[in-house]
Parts: C-alpha cells; sequence; structure tokens
C-alpha cells in the first residue's frame, strides 16, 4: 500500500513518548508499505535527522509547527469557534498546501493521521483515513477536577467542544487507534461513536534495551520525564514533598535522578533537597535508567500508557508507581511491579525494594518477561499494519485487539 502519514512530531530522534509511537509504528509499516511523512517541526531538520527517516519513508518533507499560544488573536475568537481553540489557533496554511500537493502526487491508498493535530489536514484526501492515538482522558480529568465553579465550567465548556470536534472528525475517519481499553472506553461514551476502533498500545525495543549492560548503583531513583510535561512536574513535585523526606529517614543516602529537558521550568518552586540530581536531557536516557535500583512513577494526572513505566521493565529496573501510573497497562502488581497510592505506602514499597535484594532481581525478571511478552514494538506495529490493511479492504468493520508476541 501506499501510506500516506501525518506527523505532529518529527520523529527522530525519538526521544520522547510521542516521537518513540511514531517512529516505531513508522518502522513497522515500511517493513510492509511505502511511506510518504509529512512532519510538523518546531526547529530547522539537520541533514542527518532527514536521512534516519529517509531510510525508513520514500518522501519527508516537513512543516513549521504553529504552537498554541491562547493569548494569540486567533487564539481569543476561537471562543467564538465550533472547534477547540487550539485547533483554530494552530491551523497552517502551509501545511493544508503541502498535504494537498504530496496526496496528488503520491495517491495514497491510506492516510494516517498522528494525533488530532493533524487531523484536519486528512479530512479533505479522498482516501481511507485513520486517525491514530486519540486520547481524551486529560481533559476530561481537568473538567472532573476542577474545584471552583467558574474552573469547572470552563472545563466543561472546553471538554463539551472537544467531544462535539471528535464526534465529527471520527465521522470522516474510516478507523482510529487508541492506547488502551480505558481510553477506547472514554472515546466511545463521549462521541458515541461506530467508527471502527483498534488498541495499539506504546511499546518498547525490548531488543535494544536487552543489550544495554548497566550496573546498577545502590540506593539509586530514576524519575524519567521532562518537567515541561505538566503531569511529570507534578508527579515529581508531589513526590518530593511527600514521599521522599519518608524515603530518606529510613535510606539517607538514597538518590533521585531527574532526567529530561528543563527549558523554563522553575525548579524554585520545587522543595530543595541534596539528594536530588536533575539531569536535564540525555541523548539516551536507557543506561541511566538500567543504571538504577528503582523506577518510581508518581503520577496523579494525565493519561495514556506510560513509556517510562515499560522501558524501565525493559531495561530490568523494577517499578514502583500510582494506579494512576499503571493506567491502561497490563502488569500484576506485586509479581511484576509495584503499585501503591498513598505517600507512605509508596515510601514503604521503595524501601522495601531497596534493602531487598532478593525481591529487585525477582520483579526485574518477571517486569523483563511482562513487557517483552505484551509490549513488544514489533508484534504492536504488526497489529497496526494489519488493521490499516483492513480499513484498505473495507474490513473497516470489524474491532481489533493488540496483539502481543
Amino acid at each position: 500500500m501506499r501510506v500516506l502519514f501525518l506527523s505532529s512530531w518529527y520523529p527522530y530522534p525519538a526521544d520522547n513518548g510521542s516521537r518513540l509511537r511514531i517512529y516505531h509504528l513508522l518502522r513497522q509499516l515500511s517493513s510492509r508499505h511505502e511511506i510518504s511523512l509529512i512532519s510538523f517541526t518546531d526547529e530547522p531538520v539537520s541533514d542527518d535527522r532527514l536521512r534516519a527517516m529517509r531510510a525508513l519513508c520514500a518522501e519527508v518533507k516537513t512543516v513549521q509547527q504553529r504552537r498554541f499560544k491562547p493569548g494569540r488573536l486567533k487564539a481569543i475568537l476561537g471562543f467564538f469557534s465550533t472547534r477547540p481553540r487550539s485547533v483554530v489557533d494552530t491551523y497552517t496554511e502551509e501545511m493544508t498546501q503541502t498535504v494537498l500537493r504530496e496526496a496528488t502526487r503520491f495517491r495514497p491508498d491510506v492516510v494516517v493521521a498522528s494525533q488530532m493535530d493533524t487531523a484536519p489536514y486528512a479530512r479533505r484526501l479522498d482516501a481511507r483515513r485513520v486517525l491514530d492515538e486519540v486520547e481524551v482522558t486529560v481533559l476530561y480529568e481537568a473538567y472532573a477536577r476542577a474545584r471552583s465553579k467558574l474552573r469547572r465550567f470552563r472545563a466543561w465548556l472546553t471538554w463539551q467542544k472537544l467531544t462535539a470536534y471528535l464526534r465529527s472528525l471520527l465521522y470522516d475517519f474510516d478507523g482510529y487507534t487508541v492506547v488502551s481499553d480505558a481510553e477506547r472506553r472514554r472515546v466511545i461514551q463521549a462521541t458515541a461513536t461506530r467508527t471502527p476502533v483498534a488498541i495499539v498500545p506504546n511499546g518498547v525495543d525490548v531488543e535494544v534495551c536487552a543489550r544495554i549492560v548497566a550496573q546498577p548503583k545502590p540506593d539509586t531513583l530514576i524519575y524519567s520525564g521532562a518537567l515541561t510535561y505538566g503531569a511529570n512536574f507534578d508527579a515529581v513535585n508531589y513526590f518530593l514533598r511527600e514521599i521522599f523526606p519518608l524515603i530518606q529517614a529510613k535510606r539517607p543516602g538514597v538518590k533521585l535522578f531527574v532526567t529530561g529537558k528543563l527549558d523554563g521550568v522553575n525548579l524554585d518552586v520545587l522543595p530543595r533537597n541534596d539528594g536530588v540530581v536533575f539531569t536535564g536531557y540525555l541523548d539516551d536516557v536507557r543506561p541511566r535508567i538500567a543504571q538504577s535500583w528503582v523506577s518510581v512513577v508518581p503520577l496523579r494526572i494525565g493519561g495514556g500508557t506510560r513509556l517510562k513505566i515499560l522501558e524501565s521493565l525493559a531495561l530490568g529496573t523494577p517499578v514502583v508507581a500510582t494506579s494512576k501510573g499503571v493506567e491502561g497497562l497490563d502488569f500484576e502488581a506485586g509479581r511484576e511491579l509495584c503499585i501503591a497510592d498513598a505517600p507512605s505506602e509508596f515510601a514503604n514499597q521503595v524501601v522495601r525494594l531497596l534493602e531487598d535484594h532478593a525481591l529487585r532481581e525477582t520483579l526485574s525478571l518477571a517486569g523483563r518477561r511482562a513487557v517483552t511478552a505484551r509490549y513488544n514494538w514489533s508484534a504492536i506495529g504488526q497489529s497496526f499494519c494489519d488493521f490499516l490493511e483492513g480499513i484498505v479492504q473495507g474490513e473497516g468493520a470489524r474491532e481489533y485487539e493488540p496483539v502481543h508476541a
């Protein structure tokens, strides 16, 4: 097939969750089909980065991304639109024209719009259309968690506008994907859509992770996630205020490493603690994870599935997470990872792992086996290919489930 893939993130280097998903789906698609990639980018793309994607795609084109700015005139006018303000404000005619020209030249059998940012540009094309990674949980939770009447009303309006927009989008698409069954249920409940859906979870490159060898360092914890993302910042802030002091009381020498970009992040808002190291952006975070005794994931908000958990388990690093952190993932608590929500229980689980070498080894082995069986990108990518092929062949009425290795 000829697949026109529209991406909201330039996929290489695959250094965050969205890029990782897009890159690995493209890898699997390229093994069976011809791909033309059109991607938004927020910075110039070097020749090396272009070559990396041209190894997978027959054509690669980029368009400068227009980031959402709530105070901009178009965003303000978006209050009076039936579409979400972010859609109104970030729309670019350059992307529209680039997509139309490439569709005329390439004549795709199917168009994949990755995330809702790219959906408007696929709607006008005369081809089968699939919307990848539909996600509504974050906005729903913003509405559900709003405290004041004013905030709750504004969040409700945003939620109503999003669901109405998504309902109209899915009417124009032949299929869509979500990362978990919980997300699938949320989308169907919010939109009453009957558009065919595939559960295509996020995954991990287990083969590459298996080749990374590192000596774990005693009493080291890691949180892998850029604090530029609100859910990550909230998780680290919560951990440092409520949980880390409890761990330090029992293990005074413990160190927490927080990885990821810090651009524009005000670290002064976080509690000061000599046991915390902010590494900043790392070209490859996996060796740092593999060197850690425990990966902590104290998430309280957000949606999707947590690549930080999958990567940690694939590297053999035991995980302690909140119920929110493992939402949408298929793991057995106590056997493949640890789950705790109350600060004291979370701290106790971490301390127990730090003090028990045999338990760390047991969880490490079980976690590796579980993630290899259920979240291997090779198997996930092939199920995604199967879904697209079914859509093109007119088998869209069938509902696809994830395929595990």
